[in-house]
């Protein structure tokens, strides 16, 4: 029996072009965040001790968990005996979408927490970044769940398969890639000092 040829990088060409892109805009912005603060630590330092890095890592964990349920469901669709393990997959597609939607309403009650404290954008440099690095990767976990909504119903309805699962592969690259950005992300605004 010839063993399957694994085909890197997995999913379709267009998904990681999009990841691409999405990398690189992140990575500009965490250049702009780093630039700034080099120019004026001591602002960065104290405006960074008014975060709540609990929250930070509950959220770390979260969305680490919420991407190990959904390699272990993507496992499950490459077995030959998918068929049977199909309800197991839904499973833990359904928990991953769980935890990344436990994931955005702590990111609201912590953005929430921020206004009533008086802080929002233009208090300074540090929670300009904070701001709209935080909103726009909750933009990007929003559609990482409706990616991953999709993948259930998909799976659900018993349309992927060992043969033909690249959709699967797809969405489940953005949800990593989303998953990568929130580490970087959290290690650059919740822990460097």
């Amino acid at each position: 029996m010839e063993k399957e040829k694994s085909k890197y990088p997995p999913g379709d060409f267009g998904i990681w072009i999009l990841i691409y892109i999405e990398l690189f805009t992140f990575g500009l912005f965490f250049i702009g965040f780093a630039f700034s603060r080099r120019l004026d630590i001591e602002t960065f330092h104290t405006s960074q001790l008014l975060l709540d890095q609990r929250i930070g890592v509950i959220n770390t964990i979260l969305l680490i968990t919420s991407s190990y349920f959904v390699v272990q469901a993507l496992k499950l669709v490459k077995q030959k005996d998918f068929k049977k393990q199909l309800q197991k997959a839904v499973r833990y597609l359904f928990f991953a979408m769980l935890l990344g939607v436990v994931f955005l309403i702590l990111k609201l009650f912590e953005l929430g927490d921020k206004f009533a404290q008086g802080i929002h954008l233009s208090t300074n440099q540090f929670f300009m970044f904070y701001f709209i690095l935080i909103v726009f990767h909750f933009a990007h976990v929003l559609l990482g769940l409706v990616i991953l909504y999709n993948l259930f119903c998909n799976t659900k309805k018993g349309l992927y398969s060992p043969k033909d699962h690249k959709g699967f592969e797809s969405g489940a690259s953005y949800w990593h890639m989303v998953d990568l950005l929130w580490v970087v992300l959290f290690a650059l605004i919740y822990l460097l000092r």
